[in-house]
């Protein structure tokens, strides 16, 4: 939608190579966008029709799967085996929001259970809450997007999109397919260029109900303080623990931690980055893990042979090797990988210090932290030691401790041996504290993003 003849250019974090040029958008686009939105909001359509168009989406990206895959692996550098799964995740993305849009209904209340109810009926409806604006990030450029989009056609609610600028391809895909489903002009619009300028609009304008943002805890928390006036839905960060107990399947949580602490260089909000082991076990699920990491292959994300690509861009491999070098300096052990290489070889560090940033904060990248723990109860203290809580998880024989650890870790997931980078996306995911305040999955987010309306009849 852009009126410019500027162009942003789309760069292979792998090879630096020009993989797409896309038209460049301001401010006065966005308010179009947002006025073709409002316009499309007075022309409602009918669930089953949402619902068909979900369904013929989800039938295209089948389709189109492997060019899907491609695109998020040239884009964003992620290896293209883990590419064709976010593919695969988004025609499940499409597919959920579909059912949703065939039973999105209200509740019948009981007016009878007071006396100021009796002789009458009433219910609630979903209303769609209007024209949402819609921020995503780089990392998932095609399902995190579904999630934003699916749930939203499924509600009945227009969106105006903003894809990160690093990978846009993706989300101009999705669009592309929408269009051939039948979604009508007005509907959808991505716009691709300054943050600044397009979510200012976004936050500013009054027609703008619902803002869905997925991205650093900083911007995200600061947008939700902008917009006060309009519901925003956050889906943040995590440095996110993963605790072996001295009971466990040292074999599996090493199997599981090795291969999701690196999957796409780290860089994914649940990216496990924090293992807390019982000193028990813990020569004995190094002596398993440190292997498995170092079997890792990294290299190029077009090569079918590739775990491991490059992290996004120069920025990030120059944060990433500072932050690895401040714990080594504070008495971390570098017991697997090197800084030194591009793309980043898996990192591992034993013994770091709980102030560090590759441990309170999120690293966004290749680099995991093993560290002993004297029981249970000081893993939970230390898992919890941090703003965020978007997920955890837990290595265990034991129901009794995997109870135990449901109730004490304080985030809005909790695994029980398997690794709490896990997401399925008909689940309800999202965090607490820091890491946000919404729970995505279809079924969730339609809820979000519809308003209630009471209607009561005199019998």
């Amino acid at each position: 939608m852009a009126t410019t003849t500027e162009e942003i250019e789309v760069r292979s974090p792998y090879s630096g190579e020009v993989v797409g040029r896309v038209p460049k958008s301001d401010a006065d686009d966005a308010r179009r966008a947002v006025d073709a939105a409002a316009q499309a909001l007075e022309s409602p359509l009918p669930a089953h029709e949402r619902a068909a168009i979900l369904d013929r989406v989800a039938g295209l990206l089948r389709e189109r799967h492997e060019d899907m895959a491609q695109t998020i692996c040239a884009e964003a550098g992620k290896p293209i085996k883990t590419a064709r799964v976010e593919a695969s995740r988004a025609v499940s993305t499409y597919t959920f929001a579909a059912v949703e849009a065939r039973k999105l209904a209200g509740d019948v209340i009981p007016m009878g259970a007071s006396e100021a109810g009796e002789g009458k009926i009433a219910f609630t409806l979903r209303r769609p809450i209007g024209v949402i604006g819609a921020i995503s990030p780089f990392n998932f450029p095609c399902n995190l997007v579904a999630h934003k989009l699916a749930p939203a056609l499924a509600a009945g609610c227009p969106v105006v999109l903003k894809p990160a600028s690093q990978t846009p391809l993706s989300a101009l895909l999705l669009a592309e397919l929408e269009g051939e489903a039948g979604l009508p002009e007005g509907w959808l619009t991505v716009l691709v260029g300054p943050s600044a300028e397009i979510g200012d609009v976004l936050v500013e304008d009054e027609r703008v109900r619902m803002i869905t943002f997925t991205g650093s805890s900083s911007v995200g928390w600061g947008i939700a303080e902008r917009a006060a006036k309009k519901r925003v839905r956050l889906e943040l960060g995590n440095s996110t623990p993963v605790i072996v107990a001295a009971d466990a399947d040292v074999e599996l949580a090493a199997t599981k931690l090795a291969a999701n602490a690196f999957s796409f260089a780290g860089q994914s909000c649940i990216s496990v980055q924090r293992i807390y082991v019982e000193r028990p076990v813990l020569d004995g699920f190094l002596e398993r893990f440190l292997p498995k990491v170092e079997a890792l292959v990294v290299g190029d994300p077009a090569d079918e042979a590739t775990d491991v690509g490059p992290v996004i861009d120069a920025d990030s491999r120059t944060r990433i090797a500072a932050w690895v070098e401040e714990a080594q300096s504070a008495g971390a052990k570098l017991l697997a990988g090197a800084t030194d290489t591009d793309p980043l070889r898996p990192i591992v560090l034993g013994d770091a210090p709980e102030t560090a940033h590759v441990v309170c904060d999120e690293v966004f990248g290749p680099v995991c932290v093993v560290n002993p723990v004297d029981s249970l109860a000081d893993a939970y203290e230390r898992a919890n030691g941090t703003d965020y809580g978007l997920q955890a998880g837990i290595f265990t024989g034991s129901i009794t401790s995997a109870l135990a650890a449901a109730e004490a870790l304080d985030f809005g997931g909790v695994t029980v041996n398997e690794a709490p980078t896990f997401r399925a996306d008909q689940m309800p995911y999202g965090g607490v504290k820091g890491s946000g305040n919404t729970k995505e999955g279809p079924a969730f987010t339609i809820r979000e993003m519809t308003e209630e309306r009471l209607v009561v009849l005199q019998a």
